[in-house]
Protein backbone atom coordinates (compact mmCIF):
# COMPACT_ATOMS: atom_id res chain seq x y z
CA UNK A 1 0.00 0.00 0.00
CA UNK A 2 2.63 2.28 0.90
CA UNK A 3 4.48 2.05 -2.34
CA UNK A 4 1.46 2.64 -4.45
CA UNK A 5 0.78 6.00 -2.72
CA UNK A 6 4.16 7.29 -3.46
CA UNK A 7 3.55 6.52 -6.93
CA UNK A 8 0.69 7.98 -7.67
CA UNK A 9 2.37 11.28 -5.40
CA UNK A 10 4.87 10.98 -8.12
CA UNK A 11 2.49 11.10 -10.79
CA UNK A 12 1.00 14.07 -9.29
CA UNK A 13 3.97 15.81 -9.09
CA UNK A 14 4.87 14.93 -12.68
CA UNK A 15 1.87 16.62 -14.06
CA UNK A 16 2.13 19.40 -11.94
CA UNK A 17 5.31 19.81 -12.69
CA UNK A 18 4.58 19.69 -16.09
CA UNK A 19 1.44 22.54 -16.14
CA UNK A 20 4.16 25.23 -14.64
CA UNK A 21 6.44 24.43 -17.26
CA UNK A 22 3.91 25.40 -19.93
CA UNK A 23 2.84 27.96 -18.40
CA UNK A 24 6.24 29.84 -18.16
CA UNK A 25 6.77 29.08 -21.52
CA UNK A 26 3.48 30.30 -22.96
CA UNK A 27 4.32 33.72 -20.88
CA UNK A 28 8.15 33.88 -22.62
CA UNK A 29 6.69 33.53 -26.07
CA UNK A 30 5.82 36.78 -27.87
CA UNK A 31 2.04 37.13 -29.27
CA UNK A 32 0.86 38.05 -32.73
CA UNK A 33 -2.50 38.24 -32.21
CA UNK A 34 -3.06 42.19 -32.72
CA UNK A 35 -6.46 42.51 -31.22
CA UNK A 36 -5.15 41.84 -28.10
CA UNK A 37 -2.11 44.69 -28.55
CA UNK A 38 -2.71 48.32 -27.59
CA UNK A 39 -2.68 50.96 -30.69
CA UNK A 40 0.05 52.91 -31.60
CA UNK A 41 -1.08 56.47 -30.59
CA UNK A 42 0.54 58.38 -34.10
CA UNK A 43 -0.24 61.90 -33.77
CA UNK A 44 2.22 62.57 -37.01
CA UNK A 45 1.11 61.70 -40.31
CA UNK A 46 3.58 59.18 -41.78
CA UNK A 47 3.58 58.39 -45.50
CA UNK A 48 2.83 55.06 -46.33
CA UNK A 49 0.35 54.44 -43.46
CA UNK A 50 -2.69 52.04 -44.65
CA UNK A 51 -5.96 54.18 -43.81
CA UNK A 52 -8.94 52.20 -43.62
CA UNK A 53 -11.60 53.72 -46.17
CA UNK A 54 -15.06 53.52 -45.75
CA UNK A 55 -17.88 52.14 -47.88
CA UNK A 56 -19.66 54.93 -50.07
CA UNK A 57 -22.56 55.68 -48.43
CA UNK A 58 -25.66 55.97 -51.51
CA UNK A 59 -27.77 58.73 -50.44
CA UNK A 60 -31.37 58.41 -52.06
CA UNK A 61 -32.69 61.51 -54.00
CA UNK A 62 -36.68 61.78 -53.34
CA UNK A 63 -38.45 63.10 -56.60
CA UNK A 64 -39.63 66.33 -56.56
CA UNK A 65 -42.77 66.77 -54.32
CA UNK A 66 -44.84 68.94 -57.20
CA UNK A 67 -44.43 65.22 -59.13
CA UNK A 68 -47.16 63.18 -56.39
CA UNK A 69 -49.41 66.56 -55.51
CA UNK A 70 -52.69 65.26 -56.23
CA UNK A 71 -54.75 67.77 -58.77
CA UNK A 72 -57.71 68.45 -55.60
CA UNK A 73 -55.08 69.19 -53.10
CA UNK A 74 -55.93 71.86 -50.50
CA UNK A 75 -53.10 74.43 -51.81
CA UNK A 76 -53.67 76.59 -48.53
CA UNK A 77 -51.73 73.71 -46.40
CA UNK A 78 -48.85 73.13 -48.65
CA UNK A 79 -48.31 77.05 -48.87
CA UNK A 80 -49.97 78.34 -46.09
CA UNK A 81 -47.94 82.09 -46.12
CA UNK A 82 -45.71 83.89 -47.58
CA UNK A 83 -42.23 82.31 -48.58
CA UNK A 84 -39.39 82.24 -51.08
CA UNK A 85 -39.68 80.16 -54.27
CA UNK A 86 -39.48 76.81 -53.89
CA UNK A 87 -39.29 75.24 -57.57
CA UNK A 88 -39.94 71.38 -56.03
CA UNK A 89 -43.18 72.26 -54.42
CA UNK A 90 -44.81 74.58 -56.97
CA UNK A 91 -46.86 72.46 -59.62
CA UNK A 92 -46.51 74.95 -62.52
CA UNK A 93 -44.20 75.49 -65.35
CA UNK A 94 -42.88 79.14 -64.21
CA UNK A 95 -40.19 80.45 -66.68
CA UNK A 96 -38.27 84.03 -65.74
CA UNK A 97 -35.15 84.97 -66.91
CA UNK A 98 -33.68 85.95 -70.27
CA UNK A 99 -32.04 84.24 -72.52
CA UNK A 100 -30.11 84.72 -75.76
CA UNK A 101 -31.83 81.81 -77.67
CA UNK A 102 -34.41 79.98 -76.55
CA UNK A 103 -37.18 79.89 -74.08
CA UNK A 104 -36.68 81.50 -70.76
CA UNK A 105 -35.40 79.61 -67.57
CA UNK A 106 -37.14 76.77 -65.67
CA UNK A 107 -38.04 77.50 -62.18
CA UNK A 108 -35.14 74.85 -61.28
CA UNK A 109 -32.39 77.00 -60.02
CA UNK A 110 -33.49 79.57 -61.19
CA UNK A 111 -32.79 83.02 -59.17
CA UNK A 112 -34.58 85.32 -60.50
CA UNK A 113 -37.99 83.26 -58.89
CA UNK A 114 -36.11 83.80 -55.64
CA UNK A 115 -35.74 87.19 -55.78
CA UNK A 116 -38.98 88.80 -56.06
CA UNK A 117 -41.95 88.61 -53.78
CA UNK A 118 -44.77 86.12 -54.66
CA UNK A 119 -48.35 85.82 -53.69
CA UNK A 120 -48.78 82.05 -54.12
CA UNK A 121 -50.27 81.78 -50.68
CA UNK A 122 -53.37 84.41 -51.74
CA UNK A 123 -55.27 81.98 -54.17
CA UNK A 124 -58.98 82.64 -54.34
CA UNK A 125 -59.94 79.44 -52.10
CA UNK A 126 -57.68 80.64 -49.36
CA UNK A 127 -58.73 84.51 -49.69
CA UNK A 128 -61.89 83.31 -49.07
CA UNK A 129 -60.90 81.08 -45.94
CA UNK A 130 -58.87 84.22 -44.29
CA UNK A 131 -62.17 86.35 -44.83
CA UNK A 132 -64.33 84.08 -43.44
CA UNK A 133 -62.43 84.18 -40.33
CA UNK A 134 -62.33 87.36 -40.07
CA UNK A 135 -65.26 87.81 -40.37
CA UNK A 136 -65.83 87.08 -36.79
CA UNK A 137 -63.99 90.30 -36.03
CA UNK A 138 -66.12 92.51 -38.04
CA UNK A 139 -69.38 94.70 -37.25
CA UNK A 140 -71.44 94.95 -39.79
CA UNK A 141 -72.08 98.02 -42.44
CA UNK A 142 -74.28 100.82 -41.25
CA UNK A 143 -77.80 100.92 -42.79
CA UNK A 144 -78.38 104.20 -42.98
CA UNK A 145 -75.06 104.57 -45.11
CA UNK A 146 -76.29 103.11 -48.21
CA UNK A 147 -75.17 105.72 -50.70
CA UNK A 148 -72.02 107.89 -51.38
CA UNK A 149 -73.83 110.74 -50.57
CA UNK A 150 -74.34 109.89 -46.87
CA UNK A 151 -70.90 108.74 -46.43
CA UNK A 152 -69.63 111.65 -47.69
CA UNK A 153 -71.87 113.75 -44.93
CA UNK A 154 -71.51 111.93 -42.00
CA UNK A 155 -67.59 111.07 -43.16
CA UNK A 156 -66.50 114.07 -45.04
CA UNK A 157 -62.62 113.50 -44.63
CA UNK A 158 -60.53 110.92 -47.26
CA UNK A 159 -57.47 109.82 -45.77
CA UNK A 160 -55.92 107.83 -49.28
CA UNK A 161 -52.35 106.21 -48.40
CA UNK A 162 -50.60 103.17 -49.58
CA UNK A 163 -48.78 100.17 -48.35
CA UNK A 164 -45.86 98.17 -50.02
CA UNK A 165 -44.59 94.99 -49.83
CA UNK A 166 -41.01 94.13 -51.08
CA UNK A 167 -37.59 92.60 -50.69
CA UNK A 168 -35.34 94.52 -48.50
CA UNK A 169 -33.35 94.54 -45.29
CA UNK A 170 -36.44 97.04 -44.15
CA UNK A 171 -39.92 96.45 -44.09
CA UNK A 172 -40.70 100.13 -43.90
CA UNK A 173 -40.75 101.90 -47.66
CA UNK A 174 -40.64 105.64 -48.23
CA UNK A 175 -43.56 106.04 -50.43
CA UNK A 176 -45.46 104.43 -47.60
CA UNK A 177 -45.11 107.48 -45.27
CA UNK A 178 -47.07 110.22 -47.73
CA UNK A 179 -50.34 110.87 -46.33
CA UNK A 180 -53.28 112.44 -48.65
CA UNK A 181 -56.33 114.11 -47.12
CA UNK A 182 -58.96 115.26 -48.91
CA UNK A 183 -62.49 116.89 -48.16
CA UNK A 184 -65.26 119.29 -49.26
CA UNK A 185 -64.68 122.88 -48.83
CA UNK A 186 -68.61 123.15 -48.17
CA UNK A 187 -68.40 120.77 -45.49
CA UNK A 188 -66.87 123.67 -43.53
CA UNK A 189 -69.97 125.65 -43.26
CA UNK A 190 -67.73 128.94 -43.54
CA UNK A 191 -69.19 132.26 -44.20
CA UNK A 192 -68.33 134.16 -47.11
CA UNK A 193 -65.05 136.10 -45.33
CA UNK A 194 -63.90 133.15 -43.71
CA UNK A 195 -64.10 131.16 -47.16
CA UNK A 196 -61.93 133.48 -49.19
CA UNK A 197 -59.74 133.94 -46.61
CA UNK A 198 -59.58 129.84 -46.25
CA UNK A 199 -59.08 130.07 -50.23
CA UNK A 200 -56.15 132.37 -49.88
CA UNK A 201 -54.32 130.38 -47.35
CA UNK A 202 -54.39 127.00 -49.28
CA UNK A 203 -53.91 128.43 -52.35
CA UNK A 204 -53.49 125.79 -55.17
CA UNK A 205 -54.45 122.69 -53.21
CA UNK A 206 -58.07 123.89 -54.02
CA UNK A 207 -59.76 122.60 -57.02
CA UNK A 208 -62.82 124.60 -57.55
CA UNK A 209 -64.30 122.36 -60.37
CA UNK A 210 -65.10 119.67 -57.54
CA UNK A 211 -64.75 121.61 -54.40
CA UNK A 212 -62.05 119.65 -53.18
CA UNK A 213 -59.14 120.51 -50.74
CA UNK A 214 -56.51 117.92 -50.62
CA UNK A 215 -53.27 118.10 -48.31
CA UNK A 216 -50.48 115.63 -48.79
CA UNK A 217 -47.89 115.47 -45.92
CA UNK A 218 -44.97 113.47 -46.47
CA UNK A 219 -42.30 115.10 -44.29
CA UNK A 220 -42.22 113.00 -41.26
CA UNK A 221 -40.90 109.15 -41.39
CA UNK A 222 -44.27 107.60 -40.15
CA UNK A 223 -47.22 107.34 -41.78
CA UNK A 224 -49.42 107.99 -38.35
CA UNK A 225 -47.18 111.19 -37.71
CA UNK A 226 -47.67 112.81 -41.32
CA UNK A 227 -51.50 112.00 -40.58
CA UNK A 228 -51.84 114.07 -37.33
CA UNK A 229 -49.50 116.42 -38.86
CA UNK A 230 -52.20 116.87 -41.64
CA UNK A 231 -55.16 116.71 -39.23
CA UNK A 232 -52.95 119.86 -37.31
CA UNK A 233 -52.98 121.74 -40.47
CA UNK A 234 -56.45 121.49 -41.05
CA UNK A 235 -57.18 122.87 -37.64
CA UNK A 236 -55.05 125.57 -37.83
CA UNK A 237 -56.65 126.31 -41.51
CA UNK A 238 -59.95 126.42 -39.98
CA UNK A 239 -59.63 128.53 -37.05
CA UNK A 240 -57.31 131.52 -38.70
CA UNK A 241 -60.07 131.52 -41.53
CA UNK A 242 -62.30 132.62 -39.06
CA UNK A 243 -60.05 135.19 -36.81
CA UNK A 244 -60.65 138.94 -37.90
CA UNK A 245 -57.16 141.11 -38.09
CA UNK A 246 -57.52 144.74 -36.67
CA UNK A 247 -56.36 146.21 -40.32
CA UNK A 248 -59.21 143.97 -41.88
CA UNK A 249 -61.89 145.99 -40.55
CA UNK A 250 -60.30 149.18 -42.33
CA UNK A 251 -60.39 147.96 -45.45
CA UNK A 252 -62.80 149.75 -48.31
CA UNK A 253 -64.83 147.92 -51.30
CA UNK A 254 -61.66 149.09 -53.41
CA UNK A 255 -59.03 146.97 -51.11
CA UNK A 256 -61.60 143.98 -51.19
CA UNK A 257 -60.48 140.58 -52.94
CA UNK A 258 -63.81 139.64 -54.72
CA UNK A 259 -66.63 142.40 -55.94
CA UNK A 260 -69.89 141.73 -53.30
CA UNK A 261 -73.10 142.79 -55.19
CA UNK A 262 -75.12 143.83 -51.58
CA UNK A 263 -71.94 146.24 -50.55
CA UNK A 264 -71.58 148.02 -53.66
CA UNK A 265 -73.59 150.67 -54.99
CA UNK A 266 -74.70 148.87 -57.62
CA UNK A 267 -77.49 147.36 -55.19
CA UNK A 268 -78.27 151.38 -54.19
CA UNK A 269 -78.60 152.15 -57.92
CA UNK A 270 -80.88 149.53 -58.85
CA UNK A 271 -82.82 150.17 -55.51
CA UNK A 272 -82.92 153.47 -56.36
CA UNK A 273 -84.39 153.27 -60.01
CA UNK A 274 -87.12 150.67 -58.98
CA UNK A 275 -87.81 152.80 -55.48
CA UNK A 276 -88.05 149.93 -53.25
CA UNK A 277 -86.04 147.33 -51.37
CA UNK A 278 -83.83 144.87 -53.97
CA UNK A 279 -85.59 142.20 -52.07
CA UNK A 280 -88.93 143.50 -53.23
CA UNK A 281 -87.54 143.33 -56.79
CA UNK A 282 -88.39 140.69 -59.57
CA UNK A 283 -85.74 138.99 -61.04
CA UNK A 284 -83.20 140.64 -58.71
CA UNK A 285 -81.31 137.97 -57.90
CA UNK A 286 -80.22 136.81 -61.43
CA UNK A 287 -79.36 140.57 -62.04
CA UNK A 288 -77.04 140.30 -58.64
CA UNK A 289 -75.37 137.01 -60.16
CA UNK A 290 -74.33 138.52 -63.45
CA UNK A 291 -72.95 141.37 -62.29
CA UNK A 292 -70.89 139.47 -59.76
CA UNK A 293 -69.76 137.05 -62.37
CA UNK A 294 -68.98 139.39 -64.80
CA UNK A 295 -66.95 141.83 -61.96
CA UNK A 296 -65.25 138.61 -60.58
CA UNK A 297 -64.57 136.89 -63.54
CA UNK A 298 -63.66 139.57 -65.87
CA UNK A 299 -65.18 140.38 -69.26
CA UNK A 300 -66.07 137.88 -72.14
CA UNK A 301 -68.45 137.03 -74.97
CA UNK A 302 -70.49 134.81 -72.21
CA UNK A 303 -70.46 137.26 -69.10
CA UNK A 304 -70.93 140.44 -71.06
CA UNK A 305 -74.23 138.90 -72.98
CA UNK A 306 -75.42 137.13 -69.82
CA UNK A 307 -75.33 140.15 -68.37
CA UNK A 308 -76.97 142.21 -71.00
CA UNK A 309 -79.79 139.51 -71.18
CA UNK A 310 -80.41 139.85 -67.44
CA UNK A 311 -80.62 144.13 -67.50
CA UNK A 312 -83.29 143.46 -70.43
CA UNK A 313 -85.24 141.24 -68.09
CA UNK A 314 -84.96 143.13 -65.11
CA UNK A 315 -86.40 146.08 -67.26
CA UNK A 316 -89.22 144.68 -69.03
CA UNK A 317 -87.41 144.97 -72.29
CA UNK A 318 -87.61 142.86 -74.88
CA UNK A 319 -84.72 140.28 -75.76
CA UNK A 320 -81.99 140.51 -77.80
CA UNK A 321 -82.91 137.31 -79.73
CA UNK A 322 -86.45 138.39 -80.48
CA UNK A 323 -84.86 141.81 -82.22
Amino acid sequence: MMSISRNLDKIFLRNVEKQIVACYSNAAEPKNDIKDEFRVLNLKHVRGQVQQRKPPRKIEVLPPRANKMAVDQDWGSVWPGPRSFHPATVPLPIRQGYAEKGASPDKYANAELMKIPNFLHLTPPVIKRQCEALKKFCTPWPKALNTDGKCAKHFPIEVISSDYCHSSPSIRDPLARIVNVQFKLSALQLTQRARDKFLRLVGEKYDEESDTVTIITNRCPLKKQNYDYAMYLITALYHESWKVEPWEELKSEADMEYYDWNKNASKASIEAIFGRLSEEIPNVSEYSDAVTFLMNEGESEYSVTKYGEVVRKILNLPSSIST
